[in-house]
């Protein structure tokens, strides 16, 4: 029989914040609980959300949020957590963006990849697509702030049509850990994250062949899709985006343990008017 912890006495002392999510196991007890009590509004709802995070929640979803880019990012319960590493997905994807992109994020999760994309951006153009409709909630949040859209729906299907042949940036967060390995995952992802987040299929590609068969379809000419996968999966990665008709490299971060694929379209053929000026 289990033993429910003493009630935590009112105020809390940060020493006792603490030493609690230290006995739960939590590695940054101290940061952590920085952020609790200064997010806190109450006592009382600082003991609740030492609580629930001492039970095994995210920091992130006890918190109502995650930073990304230097962005506070809605997050709620039941949605999947956008990692660190990511922001180096984000940083290959500024760097590409033409002036006024169209930028589509697909497997959007809480929006925070494009939110991310859209306030490093001038003027873009956002779109983001989720099939959760938790993370749709969520995304709405706060892609707004990027003057975004976000939809409901499997991958493309829900975007508008007019966007075919006129994406600059792709980007899909895509599920990429194999099936087999779900139950290998820290517990805070595999229990309190949604399953369609996390599972690639067998070998942790299948969502990114679907992503990438249909790429050409929406992209610009010499638009880039970008996505993020781990190093073992890489050289997989980047054969399926070569079949796809798409110019494949690899761009690796040390620093936050990331691997991104960039693959890219086919430039618009010149013009055989040149430059010249028609109706004059």
């Amino acid at each position: 029989m289990s033993v429910s912890p003493s009630p935590l006495p009112l105020p809390l002392p940060r020493s006792v914040v603490v030493t609690r999510l230290r006995a739960a196991g939590c590695v940054f007890a101290e940061d952590e609980a920085q952020l609790l009590t200064t997010t806190a509004r109450t006592p009382a709802e600082l003991a609740a959300m030492v609580d629930r995070r001492a039970t095994g929640l995210p920091l992130e979803h006890v918190l109502g949020w995650a930073e990304f880019c230097g962005l506070r990012i809605a997050v709620d319960p039941g949605v999947f957590v956008p990692r660190r590493r990511t922001e180096f997905l984000v940083r290959q994807a500024a760097a590409l963006a033409p002036p006024r992109a169209v930028v589509v994020d697909l497997c959007c999760g809480s929006g925070a990849v494009g939110a991310a994309l859209g306030a490093a951006l001038d003027r873009a153009e956002l779109y983001a697509v989720d099939i959760e409709p938790a993370a749709v909630r969520c995304a709405r949040r706060n892609v707004a702030a990027a003057g975004g859209q976000v939809y409901e729906g499997d991958l493309y299907e829900p975007l508008p049509a007019a966007l075919r042949g006129r994406v600059d940036v792709l980007l899909a967060n895509v599920p990429y850990v194999p099936t087999d390995e779900i139950g290998l995952l820290p517990p805070e992802a595999r229990i309190h994250e949604p399953r369609v987040a996390l599972d690639g299929g067998s070998d942790g590609l299948d969502v990114l062949r679907r992503v990438t068969a249909a790429a050409s379809l929406w992209l610009a000419p010499g638009g880039h899709l970008l996505f993020e996968t781990s190093e073992r999966q890489a050289q997989q990665a980047v054969a399926t985006v070569a079949r796809c008709g798409l110019t494949p490299r690899v761009a690796i971060s040390d620093e936050l343990n990331a691997t991104v694929v960039i693959g890219t379209g086919p430039a618009a053929p010149p013009s055989p008017y040149g430059n010249a000026v028609h109706g004059a």
